[in-house]
């Protein structure tokens, strides 16, 4: 027989595991990312409620989660097994909303606190000596969001804690959530579908899944009608054991006046009397309890080794579609940066206004009329570099749904581009005009020339290009040859700098949604890892 692993090398590697998968992040929405965060969202469940608490403490009481679709009865069957109304059963659906947990007396002390279900708040709601409508009251108190409200039945065998879970396809998708994670804690699962709906998708998912984990299963067939109940279980068996699930332990309840809920209708003893006893037996016996505990906990660490894979492909696909993405946005801004030194070398910048200003030199135009001009040339060269590297951008983006995440986030740093860049040369128009000025002051003559026609024609010789040969010799004339020389070499180093400032600036605005979102490639090689470890430690 097998039996419970509790060593503390294994809970270590396990937690450790869980820790890798708690730091998993599945921003982008590629195909299959919905079914990753599930993964995710399962896993998380079933370590912290269940694998891991079970493990620290096997020694804890048996926990059976009753699950099912609306209106199979669960909540009725709880009750009738704990003997008293503790969950609310009626025609209204869903009715289930806030889980409740029942276990007897004696085993309180094992829920009251946060080893299992840590995020949901503890409501104890104690049998007394109270009237029907105080405990009534006191239940609708404890009906809050996140809360488990938990009672305790002496009618329950010590060891064993039933749980009563919101209905797996309510309309309420906190309700569906909170029913699966619920499942992801039991010890066993016991799953109730009824006379009509037993070929439904919804239970047979939960069914399959609690195949997949290989968990202890029980299956309770409720509300079937006294005159079809052999040719339904004759059918409902046929299809479990197609499914791979012959072997699973199969209850039938009839259809009976107490299953319509309402009241304070509980079924009769000799209805629920076999799952009663088998359940006892798995708490009471230590051989059958042993293997329903080893036979849950073992098949959630061996379904293990297909899922983290999965998460951790998932992960691998979030980063390599964020690289795509962040690369389309580096190569576009990388172009245009190549583009505009061309444009600069070929003297685009000395068009229009800022041509008709360089001819009228010194003539018909001043330094600084020069300088506004070219400033406002070189302004238009960035912003409609930038226009076109986001023009790329969106193009290469358009093919990615990944995308999309990423748009939602960005809102439109173009809207304001145009300022930034204008304040950017403005600021580069300054200092070249500071070091036209410390050039002028380190030729001490008695006439030097104008600081500002200086830094004209400087700006005239590094945005001209061809078209502005003239601007050397003309430096040259005023400050000499090597003082030209000079000059031009660090206006040029200041020009590149603040050029690509600009495109840098511009580009890392377009990726911080994306360097937001934290794709990175650690999360896939430490999942990898944490799964090597815990295959050792087994």
């Amino acid at each position: 027989m097998v039996t419970l692993d509790a060593r503390p090398q294994l809970i270590d590697a396990l937690s450790a595991l869980r820790d890798r998968v708690a730091a998993v992040r599945l921003p982008l929405p590629l195909p299959g990312a919905p079914r990753a965060r599930q993964t995710r969202t399962e896993l998380l469940a079933q370590l912290d409620d269940y694998l891991v608490p079970r493990l620290k403490e096997p020694e804890a009481p048996l926990l059976a989660v009753v699950g099912g679709s609306t209106g199979a009865g669960k909540s009725t069957l709880v009750n009738s097994l704990v003997g008293r109304r503790v969950s609310e059963a009626g025609v209204l659906r869903p009715t289930t909303r806030t889980p409740v947990l029942v276990c007897h007396p004696d085993d309180h002390h094992w829920f009251a606190g946060m080893r299992v279900l840590p995020h949901l708040t503890r409501v104890w709601l104690p049998q007394q000596d109270e009237t029907e409508g105080e405990q009534d009251g006191a239940r609708e108190a404890a009906d809050a969001q996140n809360s488990l409200r938990i009672e305790s039945a002496a009618g329950l065998p010590r060891g064993l804690a039933l749980l009563d879970a919101p209905d797996i396809d309510s309309l309420v998708v906190e309700n569906r959530l909170l029913a699966a994670e619920l499942i992801c804690a039991a010890d066993v699962w016991v799953m109730v579908t009824t006379a009509s709906r037993y070929a439904d998708a919804v239970p047979w998912h939960l069914l399959r899944t609690a195949k997949e984990y290989d968990a202890t299963l029980v299956t309770v067939l409720d509300r079937v009608p006294h005159q079809v109940v052999a040719e339904v279980s004759r059918q409902y068996a046929a299809l479990l054991t197609k499914a791979g699930l012959g072997e699973v332990p199969r209850f039938t309840i009839p259809e009976l006046p107490e299953s319509a809920g309402g009241g304070n209708g509980l079924l009769p003893t000799s209805a629920i009397a076999p799952l009663f006893a088998w359940l006892a037996h798995r708490a009471q016996d230590p051989a059958a309890r042993q293997q329903a505990l080893a036979r849950t906990a073992s098949g959630v660490i061996d379904s293990l080794n297909a899922r983290m894979p999965e998460l951790a492909a998932a992960v691998a696909g979030q980063y390599a579609a964020a690289v795509r993405l962040t690369g389309a946005v580096e190569d576009a801004y990388d172009k245009e940066r190549e583009r505009v030194r061309g444009q600069l070398r070929s003297g685009a910048v000395l068009a229009g206004d800022a041509r008709t200003r360089w001819r009228g030199f010194p003539r018909d135009s001043s330094a600084g009329e020069l300088l506004d001009a070219l400033v406002g040339s070189l302004s238009a060269l960035l912003q409609c570099a930038v226009a076109a590297a986001d023009e790329r951008v969106q193009d290469a983006w358009r093919r990615e749904p990944a995308a999309e995440a990423v748009l939602a986030r960005a809102g439109r740093p173009d809207l304001e581009s145009a300022e930034r860049i204008g304040i950017a040369v403005r600021r580069w128009r300054r200092e070249l005009e500071e070091l036209a000025d410390e050039e002028v002051r380190r030729l001490e003559l008695n006439l030097p020339p104008d600081a500002e026609t200086v830094a004209a024609l400087i700006a005239a010789a590094l945005l001209g290009g061809r078209r502005a040969r003239g601007a050397g010799e003309r430096l040259a004339e005023r400050i000499g040859a090597k003082g030209a020389l000079r000059l031009r070499d660090k206006g040029g180093e200041l020009m590149a700098t603040y050029i690509d400032g600009v495109l840098h600036g511009e580009r890392d605005l377009r990726l911080a949604p994306l360097d937001a979102l934290e794709v990175t490639p650690e999360p896939q090689a430490e999942l990898i890892a944490a799964l090597s470890v815990l295959q050792k430690e087994r």
